[in-house]
């Protein structure tokens, strides 16, 4: 799986025309690769972007959904995870992850006193998604 994310994930990024950073509260996202795919998703015309996400020692990101599935890769670090209801996990260099259309990333943070966090991420969304992270609204 992993040499599988990994070869689509470079395939992608051929295709890329460029770079562009996103900077914002929870940590640094570069966006590495935007592809529209032959596959449609859920009946949609469908795109593949991949981003790497950057977190300090302790920063945390703020939850969300994704519009398709996503999957995660650890580069660097430590990355602490949590879908849904699920427990959080810490998940180590070389270690992946799944999460299905919809499911609210509630958890997404560097666990470490120090060292930084890498993730590479792989979110397959509908073209016309105006956000491929978005935010969970706050409730009182």
């Amino acid at each position: 799986m992993i040499r599988t994310l990994l070869t689509l994930a470079a395939g992608i990024g051929v295709g890329a025309g460029g770079m562009a950073a996103v900077y914002h509260e929870d940590g640094k996202v570069t966006l590495i690769a935007e592809r529209n795919i032959v596959e449609k998703l859920d009946g949609n015309a469908t795109k593949a972007t991949v981003v790497e996400v950057n977190l300090e020692p302790g920063q945390a990101g703020s939850p969300h959904r994704h519009p398709g599935p996503a999957f995660g890769y650890v580069l660097e670090g430590e990355y602490e995870w949590g879908v849904d209801d699920q427990p959080a996990k810490v998940l180590k260099v070389g270690e992946t992850f799944y999460e299905p259309t919809g499911s609210l990333h509630r958890v997404s943070k560097n666990p470490a006193a120090k060292g930084k966090t890498r993730v590479l991420a792989l979110v397959l969304h509908p073209r016309d998604a105006k956000l491929i992270a978005v935010p969970e609204p706050k409730t009182e």
